[in-house]
């Protein structure tokens, strides 16, 4: 392809509203446009891209055996009602009537309409497994898009879902879509991690992620450095922590003893007073729960010294989400703030305890009454408690695989699949029968890769001050041919053999071929757009010189023009 021929309006202003490198690269670079809140149009370059990525993750996908079909973008608002979702899912459903008053949503996940498909086609279990999967737009209107591609309203996202007979099928095919995820980013060229994950609103278990390593991403990762162990933060765990109880450590017997503390509301001014570690203390956070029908106060307890993890915590009392309480409804509810501790709640209080501190003693919380605090606690005594993974895990903490210390990392997620269950299947009364003539729900995977977001985390990942460097596998071309002075024949002449050449090679090449634009713009234009190797045609061709430059390293290498092409067809290939 010609430079002069295509669309490649590269520009130096950056957007007020683009603070990620993805976001200022791909506007500057002309490889996308905004046309509204949270949605970009593709030009020339960024449908390359975009086409690319979705090609290996085609070719990944089909060696798998999944089945390639595609959903409308519309979808009944009927069959979220019926599965349960229309509710969950919030005002990220973007919903809508024809003219004929219908209901329909635009659709961000396709369980529904993929359980619809394979209910009744599918009757026995013969006829198991089946993994069906398009490479779809999807809408999801988010409150505050951003960040250009990283967090749009409309984007490309490839979405599988596999049907079974039984959960060890079920694991077997999710194990299956692990390695075809690490398949696809490892052909990609990008740095990754498979983490553990929380399921969200889709739901299910034994849910990861793949995470595209980047400083810039929103997630925050929980990686062992001795061992592959990772997950987000909000499903992250560590090995329990060992505190000695105050009694212990001062040699007093254990009895519960209620304590004037007057004013002392937190944490630290407690232990202060009490001469105790705060990891000696339990921990209070009172949120109000919000359900699809009502609100109530819930409260949480927690190590002292630890933080609670608000995903762990939402999905402890099953809410859709949780908000801070203000102070009259924490009266209202009947509790003390700064004074609030698992013994003596009011009846109605719905109350979690974190597991890392069941059955403890020794432990000094509030006694449910101004100004004073009970120590020498002894949690066994409560009844009917639940207990829940509650905890944000912190860096140091201690791996509960290998014994490593845990740190923090960031990453762009890229990737996320899910063992569904029955979840849908039973909402949509979707039966096959098994080996006995029994009709079952089927068992359930699901598995989404987001196309698009690929486009920009490839830039989060490499990129420098003078713009993008695009892989091997996502360059939309891998060699610019720069013609210094394409107004000079044998400056043009030369390039277009070179051009010709590399052609016959297979290699995807551009050539910088304008002439009103100086050689300086062009090579601003190539480090821009970041196009893996530039090959400078200029003041050496008299020499019978040209010149490569590496765009990762920006080193420049001089080789005899008759040999360029075959030089560069191996570091290609290489």
């Amino acid at each position: 392809m010609k430079f002069s021929q295509m669309f490649i309006p590269t520009t130096k202003e950056t957007p007020n509203d683009a603070t990620l490198p993805s976001h200022q690269f791909l506007i500057r670079g002309g490889f996308v446009c905004q046309t509204g809140a949270g949605i970009y149009d593709y030009m020339p370059l960024g449908k390359i891209v975009l086409d690319k990525i979705r090609k290996v993750v085609k070719e990944e996908m089909d060696k798998s055996g999944a089945n390639e079909v595609q959903f409308g973008f519309v979808t009944p608002l009927s069959l979220w009602e019926e599965s349960g979702r229309a509710t969950t899912m919030g005002t990220e459903l973007l919903r809508f009537k024809d003219r004929k008053n219908a209901d329909f949503v635009l659709s961000p996940t396709n369980e529904e309409a993929v359980v619809n498909m394979v209910k009744n086609r599918i009757t026995s279990y013969k006829d198991l497994p089946v993994n069906l999967y398009q490479i779809n737009t999807k809408f999801r209107d988010e409150a505050r898009p951003r960040f250009g591609l990283m967090r749009g309203r409309e984007f490309l996202m490839k979405d599988a879902y596999s049907f079974h007979s039984s959960a060890e099928d079920l694991k077997r095919e999710f194990d299956l879509m692990e390695q075809t995820y690490k398949n696809v980013y490892t052909r990609l060229g990008l740095d990754f991690r498979v983490v553990d994950a929380d399921s969200g609103a889709i739901g299910g278990s034994g849910s990861k992620e793949f995470m595209v390593l980047a400083d810039s991403g929103e997630d925050t990762i929980v990686v062992c450095p001795d061992c592959e162990y990772g997950a987000n933060i909000e499903a992250a765990t560590r090995a329990k922590r060992v505190v000695p109880n105050w009694q212990e450590t001062t040699n007093t017997p254990i009895s519960q003893e209620k304590v004037l503390t007057e004013g002392m509301k937190t944490i630290e001014e407690v232990s202060n007073f009490l001469s105790t570690s705060q990891a000696q203390s339990i921990k209070a956070v009172m949120k109000k729960a919000v359900y699809e029908e009502n609100t109530e106060i819930v409260v949480f307890f927690v190590r002292g010294n630890d933080e609670l993890e608000e995903t762990k915590a939402c999905n402890a009392v099953n809410a859709l989400e949780l908000v801070d309480a203000n102070e009259d409804e924490i009266k209202e509810a009947g509790l003390v703030a700064g004074y609030c501790g698992p013994f003596g709640l009011p009846e109605n209080i719905n109350f979690v305890v974190d597991e890392e501190i069941k059955d403890e003693v020794g432990l000094v919380c509030g006694a449910n009454e101004e100004d004073y605090h009970f120590t020498g606690t002894d949690l066994s005594t409560l009844k009917d408690v639940k207990y829940f993974d509650l905890i944000a895990v912190q860096e140091g903490d201690t791996c509960s695989c290998c014994g490593g210390k845990l740190q923090y990392t960031k990453g762009i997620e890229a990737g996320h699949i899910f063992q569904l269950g029955s979840k849908y299947s039973e909402a949509m009364d979707a039966t096959f029968l098994d080996e006995n003539g029994k009709a079952k729900p089927f068992e359930m995977g699901c598995y989404g890769i987001g196309v698009s977001r690929l486009v920009a985390a490839v830039i989060e990942q490499n990129h420098d001050e003078k713009g993008a460097i695009w892989t091997k596998e996502t360059a939309p071309f891998l060699v610019d041919i720069i013609v210094s002075n394409a107004k000079k024949d044998d400056e043009l002449e030369a390039g277009l053999k070179i051009y010709e050449d590399l052609k016959a090679l297979n290699i995807e090449t551009i050539i910088d071929d304008r002439k009103k634009e100086r050689f300086g713009f062009k090579m601003s234009d190539f480090e821009l757009i970041g196009f893996p190797y530039a090959i400078v045609v200029g003041k050496k061709l008299k020499d019978g010189f040209v010149e490569i430059i590496d765009r990762m390293t920006l080193e420049k290498e001089e080789v005899e023009i008759n040999r360029v092409s075959q030089i560069i067809f191996e570091k290609i290939k290489n």
